[in-house]
């Protein structure tokens, strides 16, 4: 499976776990094959903190629906789930109707109070990985605020960040995603959600930092073609590994 095209999608997360499910499954099914889709954080659930256990006993549900919208394609989302004792918030990733990898966020947001209900990942969770050839990687939310991440993720091809973002600081969304794709000369997929509290600025930004916002779109896309990051990496060398 070649990567052909990229998707940030975003939608209103509600109380209903199962109908959130059906809308993104719904999503993931507009998306072409070969496509690789990024969704908010916790899109399924919100941090539905009143209703601890069932939201994390969610992703059980959500799992074997989610492996199977993944034929073809590559899905990442993060979903709360146990690990061992405890909780942690983990990006899924979904590829050709497997389960390739869940790395989990690192950096907890103690405004948001995610420290007292979850566990947090190590730094050396960062990190890049393959897709058939494609060399990527994940920044959960909060995380692209700390540019040793930046630099753990330089090389690769395609940075997702599925978010929560509070709308006080779409801002600093907007300005951290941007400069990300130009800092590491990567395309970088950021989706956020649909909510009230949340800034609903989901997007695709191309290694030369031209930038795609979902807005009112639910779905949005993007060729994606790696010669576009090795022309930037060549027209400005600033020293990032060119295949």
């Amino acid at each position: 499976m070649m990567i052909s095209k990229l998707y940030s999608l975003h939608f209103e997360t509600t109380k209903e776990y199962a109908q959130n499910l059906e809308t993104l499954l719904e999503l993931i099914a507009e998306c072409e094959e070969n496509s690789f889709v990024v969704a908010g954080e916790v899109c399924l659930t919100g941090y539905d903190y009143e209703n601890f256990e069932a939201m994390v006993d969610f992703s059980e549900v959500a799992l074997p629906k989610l492996l199977k919208s993944s034929q073809n394609k590559t899905v990442i989302l993060t979903m709360l789930a146990r690990d061992g004792g405890v909780v942690k918030n983990f990006a899924y990733v979904f590829h050709n109707g497997k389960l390739i990898r869940k790395q989990p966020k690192v950096r907890l947001f103690k405004f948001g109070e995610e420290h007292h209900y979850m566990e947090s990942g190590v730094d050396e969770d960062v990190a890049i990985f393959e897709i058939d050839g494609v060399k990527v990687g994940i920044l959960i939310c909060f995380e692209i605020r700390f540019k040793d991440f930046w630099q753990k993720l330089e090389g690769a091809d395609i940075i997702a960040i599925p978010s929560w973002w509070g709308a006080l600081r779409e801002q600093n969304y907007l300005s951290l995603t941007n400069a990300l794709a130009i800092m590491n000369q990567c395309f970088v997929i950021a989706s956020d959600n649909l909510n009230e509290e949340c800034c609903k600025a989901s997007g695709i930004v191309d290694p030369f930092g031209v930038e795609k916002r979902n807005k009112k779109q639910l779905l949005l896309s993007h060729p994606f073609d790696k010669k576009e990051i090795r022309k930037m990496r060549r027209y400005m060398d600033v020293g990032i590994e060119c295949e």
